[in-house]
């Protein structure tokens, strides 16, 4: 499937497609675009649009995009580790940077990758193993299982020999 944001990507829209990959879509395709072409790229393209105002899988109330994610693959409540790591990242993407301790954090790193200056698909292939990191942290199995819903990491498991 194909999806589509808003460029210059930061927490949701890092985060997002990071779940998509791992636990939804197998193959996605990811389309940044300026923010006010992105509806109409949407339908041009035939992609799912993702955390812009006014589509289902964008902000609601308190809510970022990656729990409307969460909400609409019925991910929500199944996996401990993706609730937590749900909670993570909600505080480092809204104004509720206390949520959680990792939010901040979280933050400032995406803060980081932001000026760095590079685009946004070298974002998400630098940024997964951050939220594979994550999703282990907050309790998830590794590598990622490939069960209903879940596909495993694209990312070789490093192995060492001794």
């Amino acid at each position: 499937m194909k999806w589509i944001t808003r460029a210059r990507a930061k927490v949701d829209r890092i985060a997002c497609p990071w779940l998509i990959k791992r636990f939804i879509d197998p193959t996605p395709e990811f389309i940044y675009v300026p923010a006010e072409e992105v509806l109409a790229e949407a339908e041009t393209q035939e992609a799912i649009p993702y955390d812009v105002q006014g589509v289902e899988l964008g902000h609601h109330g308190p809510f970022c995009s990656f729990d409307a994610f969460l909400r609409k693959y019925r991910l929500e409540g199944k996996d401990p580790a993706l609730d937590r790591l749900a909670l993570i990242v909600r505080g480092a993407d809204t104004s509720d940077k206390d949520l959680t301790p990792e939010s901040r954090g979280l933050d400032a790193i995406a803060a980081g990758f932001q000026t760095m200056e590079i685009g946004d698909h070298e974002k998400l292939e630098r940024e997964f193993p951050l939220y594979d990191a994550l999703y282990v942290y907050c309790g998830g199995t590794w590598p990622i299982p490939k069960l209903a819903g879940h596909v495993s990491s694209p990312f070789p498991r490093e192995v060492r020999h001794l």
